[in-house]
């Protein structure tokens, strides 16, 4: 299984895109109000800005590599993956009980 993107939903796209390429040297691909992109050496780090279901710090995973994996990986769906406006996700328990979603 090889992870191609994560998605990290931010409050302040500029503070976020400043403190992932000059604090912590993430090579930046692009920058924009709605959706911010660093290359991570083989996993996409996509910036986006917080909306409602998708609070600031709340983070998604790729659905497709996700989905391939769940049974092998023992992975507890809640819900399966679903076509929203846009994007699909789904959501399942994390180690410690937590309903996360994954889009792609």
């Amino acid at each position: 299984m090889k992870l191609r993107s994560v998605i990290k939903f931010v409050a302040d796209m500029e503070r976020a895109v400043a403190f992932h390429r000059d604090s912590l040297k993430l090579p930046l691909k692009f920058a924009a109000p709605d959706r911010s992109e660093f290359d991570t050496g083989g996993t996409t780090l996509a910036l986006h800005p917080a909306a409602e279901g998708h609070p600031a710090g709340s983070v998604e995973l790729d659905l497709d590599v996700f989905y391939e994996a769940r049974t092998v990986n023992g992975i507890v769906l809640v819900r399966p993956p679903t076509e929203l406006p846009g994007r699909r996700i789904a959501r399942f328990l994390d180690s410690e009980g937590w309903e996360t979603s994954v889009g792609g």
